[in-house]
């Protein structure tokens, strides 16, 4: 039995291809099963809207790495980085993220818009993320969510905007996309840390700057 994973291998195939609106049909031929068979697996669009949206969520996550890149390293470098491998990710399945931005806003029982999950899933792996760090210093996390929240969905909208200028940006299209993108969330993430009392330079460590408010409060009590 074909399963949803190679359904959704089927439909990113399609969508690469074929370009962003994509019919069950060619996805069911893709797939080498009946449509039929391919509503067994999936109850309808929006469960498979989901599934992919799921998948480009996990790889663009996968970006930031598992070795404490924002962490160790001066974040603005740090975020270019995360970005650039963002970016290289993205242009390899244009089409995918062009269906998901322009997929029909549909409202799920108890699952909010279809088009959010572009990024819910993205988010909430961050604020996961986010919190440990901000225990671990510790800081306040009143805030983190919406911090996730918006890191993702100002993500979610200049990607739109980088990929809107044609159907395959320049290299001087991306590296611009990188560096506004490295600016706007550094932007994002600086006003989250002032408000908890944290002034961190952008081209130092960010865990130095932790460190040293450790060693700071610890002296004041």
């Amino acid at each position: 039995m074909v399963s949803r994973e190679e359904i959704v291998d089927a439909a990113i195939r399609v969508i690469d291809r074929a370009g962003p609106r994509p019919s069950m049909d060619d996805i069911a031929r893709e797939a080498q099963i009946t449509k039929p068979r391919l509503y067994r697996q999936f109850a309808d669009k929006g469960d498979l809207f989901t599934e992919i949206a799921a998948r480009m969520s996990r790889r663009a996550f996968a970006a930031a790495g598992t070795d404490m890149t924002l962490m160790l390293h001066p974040p603005r470098q740090a975020l270019r980085r995360v970005f650039t491998e963002y970016a290289q990710g993205i242009l390899e399945h244009p089409n995918v993220f062009r269906y998901l931005g322009q997929a029909p806003v549909v409202q799920q029982a108890g699952a909010g818009v279809l088009q959010l999950d572009l990024g819910r899933e993205a988010a909430l792996r961050l604020e996961r993320v986010s919190r440990s760090v901000a225990e671990a210093v510790p800081l306040d996390t009143v805030g983190l969510d919406y911090l996730s929240r918006a890191v993702t969905g100002a993500l979610v909208s200049i990607t739109d905007l980088w990929l809107s200028d044609s159907d395959t940006p320049s290299a001087e299209q991306t590296a611009e996309f990188v560096e506004q993108a490295a600016e706007l969330v550094w932007g994002l993430i600086d006003s989250f840390l002032r408000r908890q009392g944290v002034v961190a330079d952008p081209d130092v460590p960010i865990f130095s700057t932790f460190a040293e408010v450790n060693q700071s409060r610890s002296t004041d009590n």
